[in-house]
């Protein structure tokens, strides 16, 4: 009877503890010769890991609560052992209430992934100090995703990760490596988390909570002022696009509606 309680109270506690985040992660390196191909199953093991098992907010999850998402790596270059050069596709999607749908919050392409893996060795971390790229790549993509979840279910909620977001951006730009930079690219990392940090983006990140939470979760209840809220959010985006046509995030949010 003790060890039956023993296992409820873990049960419980690991329910109540569960972390943000159930990243499935998929390496494709079909373009790479080699002949040692466990490296890639252990990238996949490692990089999944370390995104759905640290604690990523102060916040408690419950199990069926994760948020699903998903990263995509095609490496397309091992320029020497343990560095890869590789495109990544990130993409988190959240339910919606009262149906077996979900909505797609993020489906973002970075063609500018460089970094090193050794098999086996731990992926170290800190929010406070670039340690690696690898490490920085992974934890910049799990506060965005936070981002977008966090804005879709309150106003604005997403506001403390893009913080880190841009902090994880701050601390990285001192490697010099692609993605990180103000300038240049303008859409890369760096540009992704300045417009979801800018005043003229509010409008949009506003849409997405209008979007799922007044209109989506609640569209079984009252379809038609459903659609007249998704309307009038689309009129809105439409303002941003026409003054800021080159403003990434604008693609950022109609490609994940498209979804």
């Amino acid at each position: 009877m003790r060890n039956l309680l023993f296992y409820v109270v873990v049960f419980i506690y690991q329910q109540a503890t569960a972390q943000e985040l159930f990243f499935k992660v998929t390496v494709n390196a079909d373009q790479i010769q080699t002949t040692d191909r466990a490296v890639f199953k252990d990238m996949e093991r490692a990089f999944a890991n370390f995104l759905n098992t640290r604690k990523w907010t102060t916040d408690s999850y419950k199990s069926h609560e994760k948020i699903n998402c998903a990263l995509f790596l095609n490496i397309s270059k091992m320029p020497s052992i343990g560095s890869f050069v590789a495109n990544a596709q990130i993409t988190a999607a959240r339910p919606v209430y009262n149906s077996n749908y979900e909505s797609v919050l993020i489906n973002f392409a970075d063609r500018e992934w460089e970094f090193e893996y050794i098999e086996s060795l731990p992926l170290e971390y800190n929010d406070n100090t670039y340690i690696t790229n690898l490490t920085s790549m992974l934890a910049y993509y799990a506060y965005i995703v936070l981002a977008a979840d966090y804005d879709s279910f309150s106003e604005l909620g997403g506001n403390p990760f893009v913080q880190k977001a841009l902090q994880v951006v701050n601390n990285a730009q001192s490697s010099n490596l692609a993605g990180w930079a103000s300038l240049g690219n303008t859409r890369n990392r760096y540009a992704l988390v300045e417009n979801l940090n800018n005043p003229q983006m509010v409008d949009m990140r506003k849409g997405s909570y209008r979007y799922h939470r007044l209109a989506l979760d609640t569209f079984e209840k009252n379809p038609d002022q459903s659609r007249e809220i998704i309307l009038d959010v689309l009129r809105n985006i439409k303002k941003v696009w026409t003054i800021y046509p080159q403003r990434h995030i604008r693609n950022f949010f109609f490609r994940c509606q498209i979804e």
